[in-house]
């Protein structure tokens, strides 16, 4: 049995929206990643780009714990000696919600060109509208709030 190639023709790019409003992080990037690469569809393979695209909105109201907020880091180098800067996760959620979102998901997508081809259908918001109305997004529902 030959393994199935997903052609061009085959191809269909559908539009969804997740609303983060009180969702996890890690549970409302893996969801992004996953319609980003298209591992919910049929005609799926690692190699092709057969993903949808992806918008985010309330991207400043995630449910981020108190102790993850302060202890986790992002880093940054300019590629100078000494040059190395880092920021907490509630720091760059208070400056750039939408960063934190992209990040997240950029680690959870292929590295190299074919990652990069399928991040640029991410969209991330912060209010709880989005200016892909025309697109007709569908609202994908994440099962991720946080037990009590």
């Amino acid at each position: 049995m030959r393994t199935f190639q997903p052609k061009a023709s085959d191809i269909e790019r559908a539009w969804h929206v997740i609303d983060a409003d009180g969702l996890v992080l890690g549970k409302v990037a893996t969801e992004a990643a996953t319609l980003l690469r298209g591992k919910h569809k049929t005609i799926w393979a690692p190699h092709a780009d057969v993903g949808d695209h992806v918008v985010v909105v309330n991207a400043d109201r995630l449910d981020v714990g108190v102790r993850k907020a302060q202890a986790k880091r992002y880093w940054r180098h300019s590629g100078y000696p000494g040059a190395i800067r880092s920021e907490t996760l509630e720091s760059l959620l208070a400056r750039d919600a939408p960063q934190v979102v992209r990040r997240a998901v950029r680690g959870m997508l292929p590295r190299g060109p074919l990652g990069r081809r399928m991040a640029r259908r991410l969209r991330v918001y912060v209010g709880p509208t989005h200016p892909h109305a025309a697109q007709q997004p569908q609202p994908r529902a994440v099962a991720s709030a946080r037990r009590s």
